[in-house]
C-alpha cells in the first residue's frame, strides 16, 4: 500500500486477486490433461513441452519456494524480535540473532515432521495462530487509527524512485496470492478433483482474501506511509495482546514454511531413496543433515539481507510471474488450442506478453530496491 497509495493499492489488490484467480483456474483445469493426472507442476509442464521444460519449471519452482522460505524466516525473526522487545528493549539481542533462532526452530520442526501428511493437527493450529494475529492486529490498529492525529498517505520518494517501487509493489501483490505449487495442492483434493479445486479457488479468492484485505487496509489507514512491513511494530496496546500476536505470527510462520519447503524435501527424499520408518537412524540422519543444511542456507541469507519487502518483489519477478501467469497461459494455449476461439487465443497471448514484460521490469526494480537498501543498511542489519 505504501508505494501505491490508496487508489493504486486498492485497485492493485483487486486486480491481483482477479488475475491470480484466472491464472490458477487455468492450471486447475489441466489437472487431467491427456488422460493423465498431473500431481506436480513440473510433471504438467514436462507432459506438454518435454524434458527441458520439466527441468526449467522445477528450477523456477525451486527458486520460488526457496525465496518464500527465506521470507518466512525473516518474518519469523521479526516476530520473535518484536515479542522480545516488549519485555527487554536493551538492544543486546538483534534481528540476526532472532533470525538464527527462527531458522533453528524451523529446522527442528522440519526434522520432526517427515512429510506433509504428518502435519495433520498442526494445520489446525496454523489456522488458530493466523486468526489470533489477524484479530489482534486489526483491533489494535483500529484503536490507534481512531486516536491518531492526521497522517500522510503521500507516496514517498522521487518521481524516478516511485516508478521502481510501484513496479516492485506489483510483483509483491502477485507474490502474496500465489505459491507456484497448485498442482501439488490439487493432488490432495478428493474427486471430482477439478470441480472441487475450482470451488476452493473461488472461495479462496473471495472470502479467503477478506482477512488479507482487512489487515492491509486497516494498517495503512491507521499509520499511513509510516506503516512497517511488519504491522505489529506499529501497534500500541496491552503487552499481553501484542505478545500473543507476535508469538502466534512466529509459530504460524514455522508451520507455513514447512508446507512450502515440503516439495523440496519430497524431491530429495525420492532422489536419495529415503523409505521406511521416519525414526530409522539412516532416515533421521538424512533429515538432520539435508533439511538442516537447506534451512541453514535460508537462514544465512535471511540474516545477511533481511529486507522482506524486497525479497517479495524479487520472488514475484523471477518465479511467480513466469510460473503463475506466463506458463499458465501458454500451457493452456497449447493444451486447448483446438477448442479456443481466435479471441481467446489473442487474450492468452496478450497475457503471455504482458506478464513477460512485467517480469523483466519487476526483476530490474527489485534488484534496484535491494541495492538501495544494501547501501542504507549494512549486512546483518538490525531492522
Amino acid at each position: 500500500m505504501i508505494p501505491l497509495g490508496w487508489t493504486g493499492g486498492v485497485i492493485g489488490l483487486i486486480i491481483a486477486t482477479a488475475m491470480s484467480l484466472s491464472a490458477n483456474a487455468l492450471i486447475a483445469k489441466l489437472h487431467e490433461y491427456g488422460g493423465v493426472r498431473h500431481i506436480r507442476y513440473r510433471d504438467l509442464a514436462g507432459f506438454i513441452y518435454g524434458k527441458k521444460a520439466y527441468s526449467l519449471t522445477w528450477g523456477l519452482q525451486y527458486v520460488n519456494l526457496f525465496m518464500i522460505n527465506t521470507g518466512y524466516i525473516i518474518l519469523a525473526g521479526q516476530a520473535l524480535k518484536a515479542a522480545y522487545v516488549l519485555f527487554r528493549d536493551d538492544h543486546t539481542m538483534k534481528l540476526p540473532h532472532f533470525i538464527a533462532i527462527s531458522g533453528f526452530v524451523c529446522a527442528i520442526f522440519a526434522i520432526g515432521i517427515p512429510h506433509l501428511s504428518a502435519l495433520r493437527i498442526w494445520l489446525g493450529f496454523s489456522t488458530v495462530f493466523s486468526l489470533m494475529y489477524i484479530v489482534i492486529a486489526f483491533v489494535l490498529s483500529l484503536k490507534d487509527g481512531l486516536q491518531a492525529p492526521a497522517r500522510s498517505y503521500d507516496i514517498p520518494g522521487t518521481p524516478i524512485s516511485r516508478i521502481f517501487t510501484t513496479i516492485g509493489a506489483a510483483a509483491s501483490l502477485v507474490f502474496a496470492f500465489n505459491t507456484g505449487m497448485l498442482p501439488e495442492i490439487q493432488a490432495t483434493v478428493r474427486k471430482p478433483v477439478v470441480d472441487n479445486m475450482m470451488k476452493a479457488l473461488y472461495f479462496q479468492f473471495t472470502a479467503g482474501v477478506v482477512p488479507l484485505y482487512a489487515v492491509c487496509f486497516i494498517g495503512y489507514w491507521a499509520y499511513g506511509n509510516n506503516t512497517s512491513s511488519y504491522l505489529l511494530n506499529n501497534v500500541n496496546g496491552p503487552v499481553w495482546a501484542k505478545a500473543m500476536a507476535n508469538v502466534a505470527a512466529f509459530l504460524q510462520t514455522v508451520i507455513a514454511l514447512h508446507i512450502f519447503a515440503s516439495p523440496m524435501y519430497e524431491y530429495l527424499d525420492t532422489k536419495f531413496g529415503i523409505k521406511g520408518s521416519p525414526l530409522k537412524i539412516q532416515n533421521l540422519t538424512f533429515r538432520i543433515t539435508v533439511r538442516g543444511g537447506y534451512l541453514a542456507i535460508n537462514t544465512l541469507l535471511s540474516a545477511l539481507l533481511p529486507f522482506l519487502g524486497d525479497f517479495m518483489s524479487l520472488t514475484g519477478a523471477i518465479s511467480t510471474f513466469p510460473l503463475t501467469f506466463i506458463l499458465a497461459n501458454h500451457m493452456y494455449l497449447v493444451a486447448k488450442k483446438e477448442k479456443l476461439t481466435s479471441a481467446q487465443k489473442c487474450w492468452h497471448w496478450l497475457n503471455v506478453g504482458f506478464f513477460a514484460v512485467m517480469a523483466v521490469a519487476a526483476f530490474v526494480s527489485s534488484l534496484r530496491l535491494i541495492a538501495v537498501d544494501s547501501k542504507t543498511y549494512h549486512v546483518f542489519a538490525d531492522l
